[in-house]
Order: C-alpha cells, then structure tokens, then sequence
C-alpha cells in the first residue's frame, strides 16, 4: 500500500461539493418544472423530452473536450465563468416568452454544467490527499443533493410563483461565483495550475491500450444503463405517479425528493466502500444488484413505489464515485477528459434517453415506459470484463 503524501483537504472538497450543490440545484430546476412549463407551454411529452436532449447534448457535448484541453493547460478560473454561463441559462428559462427561447436557455444552461464538471472533479482529486473514492463521493454528493433539492425548491418555490419564480435561484449562481473564484485561487497557490509535464502517465501501467479501451467501452456501457434508467426518474417520475396513482403534482414532487436524497445517500456510501472494498465489487452490486427492485417498482402500490424507489436510489448510485476513480486509475494522465467523458456521457445520454422515453410516453404510456426501463440494469452483468486493478496494482483499488 503506497504512503500517501498528503492529507485530504477536507475545506477544499466540501467548498467544491456546495458548488455541486449549487450548479445541480439549477440544472434540476428544468426537469423539475416541467409541470409548469407543459402547461404555459401547452407541450407534449416529445417536446419535453427534446428539450431536455437540447439541455443534456449541450452539457455532455464540450465536457470531454475541456477536460482533455485543461489537463494540459489548466484553467482555474473557467470555474466561476461556467456558474456564470448557468445564471444567464436560469433567467432566459425564467422569462422565456416562447419554446425556441426554452431551447436557448437550456443550451446555456447544459454549457455551464460543462464547463463547471470536469475541473471540479479535478479540484476534488487534488485535494483526496489519496482518498480518491471519499474524495469523488464527497463532490459528488453536493451535486445529489443539488438535485434532490430541484422537486422540493419547484414544489414549494417555483410552482406557487410560474415560470418567473426560476429568476430567484440566481443568487444561487451569484454564490457559487464566488466561491469557485476562491477555489480557482487555491488551485493557483498550490501549484496545480501548472502545465504537467510531458512524461506523465498516460493508462495504468500494467494495462495494454487495448485492454484499457476495452474497460472503458465497459464503464460507458455500465454508464449507459444505469442512466437510462435514471432518466426516467428525471424527467418522467412525477408523471408517472400522477398517472397510475392520481397523485397531485406536489405529492408528486415529494416522492421525487426522497428518491434524489436516496441518491445522495448512496453517493455517500458507493465511494468509501471503493477505497475499501475495491471499485470492481461496487459497481457489480450497484448496478446488477438493483435489478430485482426495478423489476417489482411498475407493478407496486404507492407505498411500495415509494420504498422501493428509495431503495434502487440508494443502490445504483453508488457506482457513480467507484466508476470515475476507476476511470481515472485506468487512465491517471487524463484525470480531466475522463471526468469529461463521464460527466459529458451521462448527460449525453440522460438527454437523448429523455427524449427516446418521451416519445414512448407519447405513444404507449409512461407506466409502459418504466416497464421497458425496468430491464435496464441487467446490463450490469458486462462488470466482470472488467480487470481487477487491485490485483494489477498490489493495492486496493
């Protein structure tokens, strides 16, 4: 076991995790009041769902691109400038007069979760003090917290208040402004804004090219499943419950809630048990695991509905911390790009499973959507191509 040379700079991570806090807060606000906006609007399930591809295209599209870029030359205070991105994206939702200014407001807002992801996963890395997975699930909790917080802030804030109830969650991104200018400031002091020297790491020592490509086609896989299901919940859960069970849009919102805190837990859990257990043992239970739970959710009553999403919340999104460290041992010199990509793909993704999920909703109903989406996780089975970086590297992994 390698001597760790530092210690975690828990000040650093939990600043970086409000910041997550914040900018999922106001990325969650769009899903989050759809309710409202189906009905200014007069939009279908299928215009909804492209808005959402608009949004998540936006984020995932530049994510990998910045995170290669800023790997080389990295840029400290991008940070507050992409928190700046969002604000502008909330107030064009806030008082969008027309869906093409709905689109413009959540391509601005997707930009500012891109630019906003991969350098803070960085800024969490460096300061882990090698606590990679407590360091990611930290960060990473801010932001499942951010989102769980969207349904109850909509519920409680926005929806009494319309559409131009969204404008007051500026001052949200006015607060990460500045507290991403003071972790752009540490990041400079410490000598993590220097250019990296050409000699770094590219992949895991003990891997072939071919061998770390194939780990990563997994993860993206994994990723895939776990994120279509995911989607559903997103942008359709709330739906879902008004239609099987009758629910009014705020009981609605609730049960929205306790799924996104189930989620933050989970996050919480999935990334300190890596650092002990191993990333691999994880990700098999996170995501193969959940299945007997999403199989029974379509067919339960609200009470079990309830349970039961609390349960697959917590469960699948433990793998998240686990599979970026895992990413990111694969390929140490690209800690940036593959927080790019990950972050980047699972927005891609979630964006074009909303859109895919819509138009199903529109066509067979959104109880037969989550019927389909129950099936998903099975792919969790492709987990055991993975290879064992604990055994490569004589360490936990």
């Amino acid at each position: 076991m390698p001597l760790r040379r530092s210690k975690t700079v828990f000040p650093v991570l939990w600043a970086a995790s409000f910041c997550h806090l914040l900018n999922d807060l106001m990325q969650a606000m769009l899903p989050a009041v759809y309710p409202i906006l189906r009905g200014d609007f007069d939009l279908s399930f299928a215009q909804i769902g492209f808005l959402t591809l608009v949004y998540n295209v936006t984020a995932s599209l530049f994510q990998p691109f910045i995170g290669y870029y800023t790997d080389r030359h990295p840029l400290p205070y991008s940070l507050p400038f992409g928190m700046a991105s969002s604000l502008v994206g909330l107030l064009t939702l806030a008082y969008a007069p027309n869906y093409a200014m709905l689109l413009v407001g959540g391509m601005l807002l997707g930009l500012g979760s891109s630019i906003f992801h991969p350098e803070s996963s960085r800024i969490a890395r460096l300061a882990s003090g090698g606590s990679h997975g407590l360091a990611q699930a930290l960060f990473q909790v801010g932001g499942n917290f951010g989102s769980a917080l969207g349904p109850l802030a909509a519920a409680y804030f926005v929806l009494p208040r319309g559409q131009h109830g969204l404008a007051w969650f500026a001052l949200a991104a006015m607060a990460g402004i500045i507290v991403l200018t003071g972790l752009g400031r540490w990041y400079s002091a410490n000598g993590h804004a220097r250019k990296p020297s050409s000699d770094a790491p590219v992949r895991h020592p003990t891997l072939s090219k071919g061998q770390v490509s194939k780990a990563m086609a997994v993860l993206i896989a994994l990723l895939f499943s776990k994120y279509i299901y995911l989607a559903s919940f997103t942008s359709y859960y709330t739906f879902y419950l008004m239609d099987r069970f009758g629910m009014p849009t705020k009981d609605a919102q609730i049960y929205q809630f306790l799924f996104f805190a189930a989620v933050a837990a989970g996050t919480v859990a999935g990334g300190p048990i890596g650092d002990r257990l191993g990333r691999k043992f994880v990700i098999w239970v996170s995501i193969l695991g959940v299945l007997p739970f999403t199989l029974m959710l379509p067919y339960a009553g609200p009470a079990l509905t309830a349970a039961l999403s609390v349960v697959i919340g917590f469960v699948i999104a433990s793998a998240f911390p686990a599979i970026v460290v895992y990413g990111q041992e694969l390929m140490p010199g690209r800690v940036g790009m593959v927080a790019g990509i990950f972050f980047g793909f699972i927005f891609g993704v979630g964006g074009i499973g909303a859109a895919i999920l819509g138009t199903l909703a529109d066509w067979t109903g959104i109880q037969f959507v989550f019927k389909v989406c129950s099936f998903l996780p099975a792919l969790g089975i492709l987990t055991a191509m993975l290879p064992n970086l604990k055994e490569a590297k004589g360490e936990a992994a």
